[in-house]
């Protein structure tokens, strides 16, 4: 069935009234029972609503009411998450089109450690231009890998090709508004031709898009955004704002801003702040430039890596009295609102996309395969070490054995160290092969993983690099030493080159690779926005009383759907359960066809 078959059918159906049941508690050691209260009617569209009297850390369902795009009208229900391992909840998720979210409670004053530089303490045009740019003392200290968020970070123009700073332009759009900062406001016709060549490998938003012209499930929205701006990112904001929201934004990197699309995106009346090249002061000037505005109150919140979310607790708390809830995206930004959550400080509720199955199996794994483009060196034969063997060093160390590649890999955990040996790799410690491997490559999400010793110890010519969302995982502090020199070799690539004249060749100072350095397929970010777009919807359609101060999964029944949306374009028929095959596996045959627990 075609996608716009699919649209238009779900947009016929007559939204129904269906209670849910009580989700209970759980132990974190103890995998969830299938769910029970599976409806018998075939999904027709995306969320289904129903209002909760209260709202406990378990969901209590209450009266139903109609909401928007329902895809059956008994939908498994958002969790709520007390606990840090998000595998173990699952539920039942609704959304009510003229429900009301109250008021979150007083706020709980958070303290957060002083930024190494505040906003408005402008350097001087050589400091800003500096080769060092970390983001900040919460991105450096954070915890947690993106494991590759969406966008890319070809630019037509580097960002050294002119000196001025944005800061220091004066910029209008061609219908006179002003309310953004980018590189080059004439760059816009080439971002618009990128955009559209997004549009067409992003199926499920241009379905969604379509189909919720008349709906508007997001008016009144007024969404603050903080992702990497880059063509996939246009797609999914001019998405947002056909659904009906107005939008400000800002990058969550330094590098991975396409100046071209961000031209664009100015062009067409949208309110973004970055260019490829900030500074760290750079950085929380745009993010504070779309948070602070007189007139302009956001009520939602789409974050990647936590710093939009902590730059408004830290800057303005009061904001979040009119806030309904944070969308976050990576475990970095993730790992934070649970922190937040557990010390009793969260205090509006949030959805962890990044622990979607449709993120971590698709946008994780599938996002890391193109290594090769950065340096133009040959794989096959090289050496290489990937540090994690989760979802993005999976996807690493695939591309690198294909491309011929002798890989090792180093893991704490016990069961993902025996995947990559019964994958073929051979498990070592780094101190073990850093003498010998070409490259070096770091996926673990965690901090001081390549430490200046084995930098020291490395081979000529060793290729240094990191997957993670923060620059915690490589020790590039240490090397910015008056004994060593930095040589800049392309944009994004440098030699740092010891006294005997050793040099490693390192890669985006130690950042995001592959949004830095590369780009990334479209076709498989459309899979992560999207789910970004469900969640939004969700939150700020939700009744009062329905999500408490906490962090929440969607459900297993919204991934099946944003699969469902990606499959026309393969052509892919999928079989469909016969009544008795379905009261056979104890399945409604329009699925959730996997419990809870299921790891796929």
């Amino acid at each position: 069935m075609s996608v716009q078959v699919l649209a238009a059918k779900m947009a016929e159906v007559e939204l129904k009234d269906v209670p849910s049941k009580e989700l209970t508690p759980e132990s974190p050691l103890t995998p969830k029972a299938d769910d029970k209260g599976i409806v018998e009617n075939e999904p027709k569209a995306i969320i289904t609503s129903t209002t909760t009297p209260t709202m406990e850390p378990i969901v209590k369902t209450g009266d139903p009411s109609p909401g928007f795009l329902t895809p059956n009208p008994k939908m498994p229900q958002a969790s709520a998450m007390k606990r840090t391992d998000p595998q173990q909840n699952g539920g039942e998720a609704f959304v009510n089109r003229d429900g009301t979210v109250a008021e979150a409670p007083r706020l709980k004053k958070i303290q957060f450690a002083d930024q190494k530089q505040e906003f408005n303490k402008r350097p001087t045009k050589i400091g800003r231009r500096s080769l060092s740019r970390s983001i900040s003392q919460s991105s450096t200290d954070s915890y947690g890998s993106d494991e590759n968020s969406y966008g890319s970070a070809a630019s037509y123009t580097d960002s050294s090709d002119d000196e001025t700073s944005p800061r220091d332009k004066q910029q209008k759009n061609s219908k006179g508004n002003g309310d953004f900062c980018i590189k080059n406001i004439k760059q816009a016709d080439f971002g618009r031709r990128e955009i559209e060549i997004a549009e067409q490998e992003m199926p499920a938003l241009m379905a969604l898009r379509k189909r919720a012209q008349g709906e508007k499930p997001l008016a009144g929205a007024k969404v603050v955004g903080c992702t990497h701006i880059t063509a996939q990112t246009a797609v999914l904001m001019e998405t947002l704002s056909a659904l009906g929201a107005q939008c400000r934004w800002a990058a969550c990197n330094i590098y991975s801003t396409q100046n071209e699309v961000a031209a664009a995106l100015a062009e067409g009346g949208f309110s973004v702040f970055a260019w490829k090249g900030e500074s760290e002061d750079d950085f929380w000037w745009c993010i504070d430039r779309c948070v602070n505005l007189e007139g302009w109150q956001p009520n939602m919140i789409l974050d990647d890596g936590g710093d939009l979310t902590h730059w408004i607790y830290k800057k303005y708390p009061n904001m979040f009295k009119k806030i309904k809830g944070i969308v976050e995206e990576s475990v970095t930004g993730v790992h934070r609102l649970y922190q937040l959550s557990k010390a009793g400080k969260l205090c509006v509720p949030a959805m962890n996309v990044n622990d979607s199955v449709t993120k971590q199996k698709f946008d994780n794994l599938y996002c890391c395969r193109d290594l090769k483009r950065t340096t133009d060196v040959m794989f096959g034969g090289k050496q290489v070490v990937v540090c994690g063997y989760g979802e993005v060093g999976k996807g690493c160390c695939a591309a690198l054995k294909a491309m011929g590649s002798i890989v090792y890999v180093t893991e704490i955990d016990p069961i993902c160290a025996l995947q990559a040996c019964m994958d073929g790799f051979r498990l070592v410690k780094l101190n073990e092969v850093i003498r010998q491997v070409d490259i070096v490559i770091t996926c673990t999400g965690n901090k001081n993983v390549v430490l200046r010793e084995y930098l020291d110890r490395m081979k000529n010519g060793c290729i240094v690099c990191n997957m993670g969302h923060s620059n915690t995982e490589i020790d590039v502090a240490s090397l910015r030493t008056p004994e060593l020199t930095w040589e800049r070799v392309r944009s994004q690539v440098d030699h740092v080159i010891w006294p005997d004249g050793k040099r490693i060749v390192l890669l985006a100072e130690g950042r995001l690779l592959n949004l830095s350095c590369s780009t990334v397929p479209t076709f498989v970010l459309s899979i992560t926005a999207t789910t970004q777009a469900l969640a939004l919807i969700e939150l700020y359609n939700a009744p009062e009383g329905r999500y408490k101060q906490d962090v929440y999964l969607l459900p297993k029944k919204m991934d099946e759907y944003v699969a469902s949306l990606h499959l026309p374009t393969f052509d892919a028929h999928l079989t469909e359960l016969s009544d008795e095959q379905a009261k056979y596996l104890g399945l409604n045959k329009n699925g959730p066809f996997k419990p809870n627990y299921y790891r796929y």
